[in-house]
């Protein structure tokens, strides 16, 4: 039997055969062809198989087995994949929540700290932390000099050091 005739007489056939074991038509089709790739690719020796019938549906039933395997793989491969992305995530959000958990108790803290300065440190520091202003700005604004802003600043910043254990810049 010629290759065409047997590409005539089979494919649809086998498709069907196929079917039964894929889900999707494409993939059945896929299987199919790649059987008669390789019976192309054989096309010499067709005339020594016995039964070409049998011959055909073994190698597509082979194919969509073999095919079913690769999936069931690539499924366990992509679902420890995911778990291992999820276990991850989540130690990185236990992680940040903790950092989170922190950076309030400290804001808090700091808060704390702050609100206990003396009103003219407060307002100093404020100025200067807060508002970013200068030294300079702080005077003209308060109608201070700038060595009262400077002897304020060094006030709040010891007592802010000692009530918060930290060093802050001056």
């Amino acid at each position: 039997m010629e290759f065409s005739e047997l590409y005539i007489t089979y494919y649809s056939k086998l498709v069907r055969f196929a079917r039964e074991y894929v889900i999707l038509e494409e993939d059945a089709e896929n299987i199919t062809q790649d059987v008669f790739t390789d019976m192309w690719e054989k096309r010499d020796s067709i005339d020594l198989i016995e039964n070409v019938n049998a011959y055909l549906f073994r190698l597509v039933k082979n194919r969509c087995l073999d095919y079913l395997k690769h999936k069931a793989f690539e499924q366990k491969y992509i679902e420890h994949i995911q778990s291992s992305f999820e276990v991850e995530l989540s130690l990185k959000l236990q992680s940040l929540e903790c950092n989170i958990s922190e950076v309030n108790e400290t804001e808090v803290l700091i808060r704390k700290a702050i609100n206990g300065l003396p009103k003219r440190c407060r307002d100093i520091f404020m100025l200067s932390r807060m508002e970013g202003l200068k030294y300079r700005e702080i005077s003209e604004r308060l109608g201070i000099s700038v060595n009262t802003v400077e002897c304020q600043m060094s006030i709040a910043l010891k007592k802010l050091r000692g009530k918060l254990g930290i060093c802050l810049a001056a």
